[in-house]
């Protein structure tokens, strides 16, 4: 679904990537591990078109999937409801989901209540709530997650790890930024590690450790 070709990205004069090379395949969970300014961030900006490399290719296989990018920032509007918020992505990404069906998905990530609530007034991990319901309204092919956990009480956090395992059996592909190796590793097919901007090893992740013929187990 997504190869990365020799990619590379300064910030001034500064290398933060360097001729990454990889493939994404649909129906496959991706966690990108490594330190602070390994360049991980920048690495899923660059793959969410929020961001453009310094050089290298960015190739998706023909149809170009639908993508849903969930970052640090939430993209959500304060002075509108939870529900106003749903219903102006709804239009901006020209869907047809309906009143109810929107929400159906506040209940689904635990905000049937704060429904008609300005998002400003939101904790972070309401906000954090909010914006992945706006992500599970794209029904995405392909899910960019930088940190999504982040502010996630145990229950939301749970949630989250079964939409991603959802977003697999559905066939989308799904790379994970994070900093929980423990928390998150079950869920991954592979673990790729960055470090100082070169993708520096690739493992089979527990997710792929489960077929008892995996090779590479």
């Amino acid at each position: 679904m997504l190869h990365l070709e020799h990619l590379a990205k300064f910030y001034g004069d500064r290398l933060v990537l360097r001729d990454v090379n990889a493939s994404f395949a649909a129906g496959s969970v991706s966690l990108l591990a490594g330190n602070n300014g390994a360049g991980k961030s920048t690495l899923l900006r660059i793959v969410a078109g929020l961001a453009r490399p310094t050089s290298g290719t960015v190739r998706f296989t023909e149809p170009t999937p639908v993508t849903a990018y969930l970052g640090h920032a939430t993209f959500l509007y304060p002075g509108l409801s939870a529900l106003e918020n749903l219903s102006f992505w709804n239009g901006v990404h020209g869907l047809q989901t309906s009143r109810q069906e929107l929400l159906a998905l506040l209940e689904h990530v635990g905000l049937a209540a704060h429904a008609h609530e300005r998002a400003g007034i939101f904790s972070r991990g309401m906000a954090q709530r909010l914006n992945l319901a706006r992500v599970l309204m794209l029904r995405a092919d392909l899910l960019l997650l930088d940190e999504p956990g982040t502010g996630l009480d145990a229950a939301s956090l749970a949630l989250l790890r079964r939409e991603i395992g959802n977003a697999r059996q559905r066939g989308a592909a799904v790379i994970i930024v994070s900093h929980d190796l423990q928390g998150d590793a079950p869920l991954a097919d592979r673990i790729l590690r960055l470090h100082k901007g070169r993708l520096a090893e690739e493992d089979a992740g527990p997710a792929a450790c489960a077929a008892p013929t995996e090779a590479a187990c």
